[in-house]
């Protein structure tokens, strides 16, 4: 869909033709006398509108509107996460109308509430089509967010930008985390990162098995041994800036289908597991974001990407493998196969001599325990980069929150016959992950997002959620 700003005061919203008008009215707004101004008047002082927040009022070929439906909906108290409950309410109400053509009418530049927007209908209007071809793509295709003043629209531009930007960077994370397993190869994924690299200051190489283990990377190639589908490494890099400013690098866990391994998992839910790759699908959104940006930075992508399968080849209970840091590594679970692919990744990272690290996993289900599905799990030894995390989920609308890294929680990953072992039990599972990781990621300021519970949805609306390419994009622009 195509998203444009545009300047609309209540007259001219009055006389706007769209197949339909959401407009936007905080607990305080008030608009100039005019068509527009009465209806809302006279919705207050009927009780059908008032400052609960969602509240809305649906109305059709309303006299002295061109709008062929107008929707008043309450943002409460105007902040975004309202602005954002607002706008998915009225699509909601505009389902059945399958509009073409909707504007929204928000009443200042503030650019939280404005991508709060925009992401909000673009979250509504999505539809999988890849392979469901009795599913109609959605019928939306123009999108206009409007401001009352010229000067408010000029102040918003530079947000406008970053949201659609962030729009296209998590539809794209959506629509590969959803894809199912033989339609998401790793070779699919590379090929996908190299379609990125026609952007403007972007470059990708994709390295196949032999040159993976020539590498030393032997726990990344001990995942990959039980699945016929060749493993993939893919390292993309966006240069904005001189290459003497050091890069932010980014590392996505890119298992394209989780069995579990020998260490196989319950068959009820194993579908989901096509949504083990959503670390890697949110870094390749957050290229394509930055792709359309062009800001003055540098970012690095890593993506080890293959699959988890019971294959007679598979690592076994008990096995251990070499890393490419040299450290040996005890498997006592070929289900924590996440951290198996990701430390060698962190160890690559270092040859970029990077400003940061973050990796981005849907890592472990104590996660999901831990915070449900509503913040992503964060890890780091470091203040100042979990608090930049921190403020940009806020920032974003896709929050997360920090869990502890004391040292006592590595005592668990002992082992007898390996410098580590890849679990530590059941309690504090999400945590000793983390440690685990840490321990590759000691020559850098490295952050750890568990998004187990963040990146997809299960049940009735069951979907990606294209989380946390919203994170990752306000960090990096704002950092």
């Amino acid at each position: 869909m195509n998203f444009e700003l545009k300047t609309l005061d209540a007259a001219a919203a009055a006389g706007h033709k769209t197949d339909a008008l959401i407009v936007l009215l905080s607990a305080e707004a008030k608009l100039p006398a005019g068509t527009l101004a009465k209806w809302v008047a006279d919705a207050r002082k009927s009780g059908d509108i008032d400052a609960t927040p969602s509240k809305l009022l649906t109305l059709w070929h309303p006299e002295g509107m061109q709008a062929t439906r107008v929707v008043l909906v309450s943002t409460g108290d105007g902040h975004a996460v309202r602005v954002r409950q607002a706008v998915t309410a009225a699509m909601g109400a505009l389902k059945a109308a399958a509009p073409k053509h909707v504007t929204v009418c928000l009443p200042d530049a503030n650019a939280p509430c404005l991508q709060a927007a925009a992401q909000a209908v673009a979250d509504a209007s999505y539809t999988y089509t890849a392979t469901k071809p009795s599913a109609k793509a959605a019928a939306l295709k123009r999108v206009v967010l409007a401001l009352p003043t010229a000067a408010k629209t000029k102040a918003a531009k530079p947000a406008f930008e970053q949201a659609c930007a962030q729009v296209a960077g998590v539809a794209l994370a959506k629509e590969w985390g959803n894809r199912p397993a033989n339609h998401a190869t790793p070779t699919q994924l590379g090929k996908v990162a190299q379609g990125l690299a026609k952007h403007k200051r972007m470059s990708c190489k994709v390295l196949g098995p032999k040159e993976i283990e020539a590498l030393g990377m032997g726990s990344f190639a001990a995942v990959a041994r039980g699945s016929r589908e060749p493993m993939r490494f893919i390292v993309l890099q966006y240069n904005g800036a001189a290459k003497t400013v050091a890069p932010t690098v980014l590392v996505g866990k890119g298992i394209t289908f989780d069995t579990g391994g020998i260490s196989l998992k319950p068959g009820a839910g194993m579908d989901e597991m096509k949504f083990d790759m959503c670390g890697a699908a949110s870094v390749l959104g957050t290229f394509e974001a930055l792709g359309l940006l062009q800001p003055n930075i540098n970012v690095v992508g890593l993506i080890p990407t293959c699959e988890n399968m019971p294959d007679g080849l598979a690592l076994k209970p008990g096995d251990v493998v070499t890393s490419m840091s040299g450290q040996t590594i005890e498997v006592l679970n070929t289900d924590a196969e996440g951290r198996l692919i990701l430390c060698d990744a962190l160890t690559y990272a270092t040859r970029f001599k990077p400003r940061a690290v973050i990796d981005i996993a849907t890592l472990t289900g104590a996660c999901v325990i831990s915070l449900g599905h509503v913040r992503s799990g964060l890890f780091s030894p470091s203040d100042e980069l979990a608090q930049a995390l921190s403020a940009a989920g806020e920032a974003a609308l896709d929050p997360c929150w920090r869990l502890p890294l004391d040292d006592d929680y590595a005592e668990g990953l002992k082992s007898n016959f390996a410098d580590v072992a890849n679990v530590g039990g059941r309690e504090g599972g999400a945590i000793t992950a983390a440690k685990f990781l840490q321990r590759f990621a000691k020559d850098y300021p490295w952050a750890h997002l568990d998004i187990a519970g963040s990146a997809w949805k299960s049940g009735a609306a069951k979907g990606a959620t294209g989380r946390p390419v919203g994170l990752l994009l306000q960090y990096l622009l704002t950092a």
